[in-house]
């Protein structure tokens, strides 16, 4: 198994109604990160790119989207990572700086 670079790792911000309210009232932030990393990579990577303290990383395994076209099955959308980030408090990221 290759080794993940950290920039790797994250993918992107997952942007809803309910991450954002997230984010604004607790500090915790939801990303989409890459099916191989583990939670302390996930933590290391936020901690060295955003330059913020990590106190918790949940991570979960969100299922494929199946479609069907008359009898048949296929799959619209495949699983992904989700990973969900406490940061300590009175920190935050700054997602869409530009």
């Amino acid at each position: 198994m290759s080794e993940i670079h950290l920039n790797d790792i994250i993918i992107r911000p997952v942007v809803t109604e309910k991450t954002n309210a997230q984010m604004e009232t607790s500090g915790v932030y939801t990303f989409e990160v890459d099916r191989r990393a583990n939670k302390m990579r996930i933590k290391e990577a936020i901690e060295t790119l955003f330059e913020v303290t990590v106190q918790k990383v949940h991570t979960s395994v969100m299922p494929a989207k199946m479609g069907r076209r008359q009898r048949k099955r296929f799959i619209r959308k495949s699983e992904w990572k989700k990973a969900i980030v406490t940061l300590a408090p009175g920190q935050s990221i700054d997602l869409f700086s530009v």
